[in-house]
């Protein structure tokens, strides 16, 4: 069959306009992660001066939960105008951006809603703009609620970092709305700076850190699983309602409805843990990582655009290890300054503890080689967090703390 020139044209267009805008997405996104990782190293180590206690909204998650659902209504919405607007043709966005959105939900519920709906007309704006503006509140509510399940110390420093984060991630977005142009771009952008001012100033009304303690080993896995499901449910978003697949819902709908069940028996399980004081190989793991999560947060989205693509894998890897290593040697430092340890013992422990975590991560990422780069890198890590963790615990009774100068083995004077 014969293509007409006319319809073949635009296609054309934004094939051309997404090269011409890609060509300085690299070193722009490198100039983010670079600065990203440098404020977070710098800002990290400042006194925490925020507010404590929180504010009148509730947990992060309350949040998170809310955006969640407005994000599927106004999924919802856009069908609707898709449907009655564009005769349920979506060629006219979707010509502009990569393969693997606009799949509507075109069941006979989404049509009777469509066909009664008033003034379709109106919602124009759910074509791309409320998502400009959903897309940051859903990563930073969800990147705040595990950090306050991991540990009040680690939800403290993160919600001072919302400000440099959310310029971090809002310059991320804002450069890969440029890199894929398309006639909304312009009021995309102004919207996600306007997303970049209220979130922050609505985060730091959120709830007040839990109580402040170490994590041991049954908090540790509690929370492992707790953040392996939401992940899962944020990768649901991710695909039925950020690409605009909500014809997807009904495929994922099992899978994420038992990541809520096992969420929801993983929080309950949290509040009933009876505490008991970690060992000193698991006392590193959980100060490591309690120095990771705020150190992470302000160039995580930068690294994670940067590891999927865009020709900055090395940038975001390197920034990604300094990181890394920077909160291993803080958490390191710190089981040190409370528990003396054997340094030796330590050193072969946490040598068995990372080959194991490394099996363990490896075994995880080979079983699951098919989906989004994000579910896999997911279930990698929390296989690796686990394995780590597990084995950790199983050494750490094995290896006994120093003593004190003037205390004899048994602890006495």
């Amino acid at each position: 069959m014969r293509v007409v020139p006319s319809q073949r044209i635009p296609v054309l267009r934004g094939e051309v306009v997404r090269r011409v805008a890609g060509v300085g997405t690299a070193p722009a996104l490198s100039a983010i992660i670079i600065a990203g990782t440098a404020a977070a190293l710098f800002l990290s180590r400042r006194p925490y001066e925020g507010n404590a206690a929180g504010g009148r909204l509730g947990s992060p998650v309350l949040s998170l939960a809310a955006v969640i659902v407005v994000i599927y209504l106004n999924q919802v919405l856009f069908t609707v105008y898709v449907l009655r607007v564009r005769h349920g043709d979506p060629s006219f966005i979707a010509r502009y951006l990569p393969p693997g959105w606009f799949a509507l939900a075109r069941g006979h519920a989404m049509e009777a809603l469509a066909r009664q709906f008033p003034d379709p007309g109106l919602l124009a704006p759910a074509v791309l703009r409320v998502q400009a503006f959903l897309e940051l509140p859903l990563v930073v509510f969800a990147y705040l609620t595990v950090s306050r399940w991991f540990s009040a110390g680690a939800y403290r420093q993160a919600r001072r970092l919302l400000w440099p984060a959310s310029a971090a991630w809002t310059a991320t977005f804002c450069l890969i709305e440029w890199s894929l142009h398309n006639p909304y771009t312009t009021d995309d952008i102004v919207i996600r700076i306007a997303a970049a001012i209220v979130v922050p100033l609505w985060a730091g009304r959120l709830a007040g850190p839990p109580p402040d303690r170490v994590p041991g080993l049954p908090a540790l896995l509690v929370f492992a699983v707790s953040t392996a499901a939401l992940g899962l449910v944020v990768l649901t978003v991710y695909d039925t309602a950020l690409l605009y697949n909500l014809g997807h819902l009904g495929a994922r709908l099992p899978v994420t409805a038992a990541a809520l069940a096992v969420l929801a028996a993983a929080r309950v399980a949290a509040t009933l843990l009876p505490y008991r004081p970690p060992g000193p190989g698991v006392e590193s793991i959980t100060r490591s990582f309690g120095a990771f999560l705020p150190l992470f947060f302000v160039p995580a989205l930068p690294v994670r655009y940067g590891l999927i693509g865009w020709g900055t894998t090395y940038v975001a890897a390197a920034a990604a290890l300094v990181l890394v290593t920077t909160a291993a040697v803080r958490g390191i430092a710190d089981t040190f300054a409370r528990s003396p340890v054997s340094r030796v013992r330590w050193l072969v422990q946490m040598a068995i503890t990372l080959a194991a975590g490394l099996a363990a991560g490896a075994a995880a990422s080979t079983l699951l080689r098919d989906g989004y780069p994000e579910s896999r890198l997911l279930w990698t890590a929390a296989a690796f967090f686990i394995g780590a963790t597990i084995t950790c615990a199983l050494i750490d009774p094995h290896t006994r703390p120093r003593p004190l100068p003037g205390e004899s083995a048994a602890g006495g004077q």
